[in-house]
């Protein structure tokens, strides 16, 4: 994607060459937290990446982060190459990172720090591995001085409740309880239900 400018076209690449992430665990808790919050946010005007760059400066095409996971509301629906705000309009509003021991001080200070100043509302930091978070997983919502940590596990902007189960986050509806399932666990359910089905005959 580029910007033509009156003296020069900027790019804004979609890729660097870098692994996707660190290990096989963060590549799972990634891509199976997009596609359970990609599912529950069908429908909305709202959009959920992974692992796709976040441009936040016009012009300055250095200036980017990837986060693992961002969900971003009042903006269409579908995926995105990469994620610019100035053209978007909005600024992501939950942003998750599956950290390690290797990536806790980028990722709570730097990623952090930038995270707070755009204005991202909530912050939540998982560790699939359980290298340095006692209880796996450390959420942040911001205040007007600054990000605090959500002592409940509940994120205010999602309406769920977040829970670490192993390498992996359940996420379960505040309203209601549910639990939002995995692909796997949907594909169980489904066979329990034809199966049931198939009892009634």
């Amino acid at each position: 994607v580029t910007l033509t400018t009156e003296s020069k076209t900027i790019i804004y690449p979609s890729g660097d060459g870098e692994p996707v992430a660190e290990t096989y665990a963060h590549m799972y808790a990634m891509f199976v937290t997009l596609e359970l919050l990609r599912q529950y946010c069908a429908g909305q005007s709202a959009t959920v990446l992974a692992n796709q760059f976040l441009y936040y400066a016009q012009g300055f095409p250095k200036l980017r982060v990837a986060p693992d996971v961002m969900v971003i509301f009042n903006v269409a629906p579908g995926g995105r190459d990469s994620y610019k705000i100035w053209e978007e309009g909005e600024i992501p509003q939950v942003i998750f990172e599956m950290t390690s021991a290797q990536t806790q001080k980028h990722d709570q200070e730097y990623k952090k720090e930038l995270y707070q100043a755009l204005g991202v509302l909530e912050y939540w930091l998982f560790d699939p591995k359980g290298e340095w978070i006692d209880q796996q997983l450390l959420g942040y919502h911001l205040l007007p001085d600054g990000y605090a940590v959500i002592a409940n596990n509940i994120s205010e902007v999602l309406g769920l409740r977040l829970e670490a189960d192993g390498q992996l986050i359940n996420f379960y509806r505040v309203d209601n309880g549910e639990k939002l399932l995995t692909p796997d666990e949907m594909t169980i359910a489904r066979e329990e239900e034809r199966l049931a089905k198939e009892q009634e005959r």
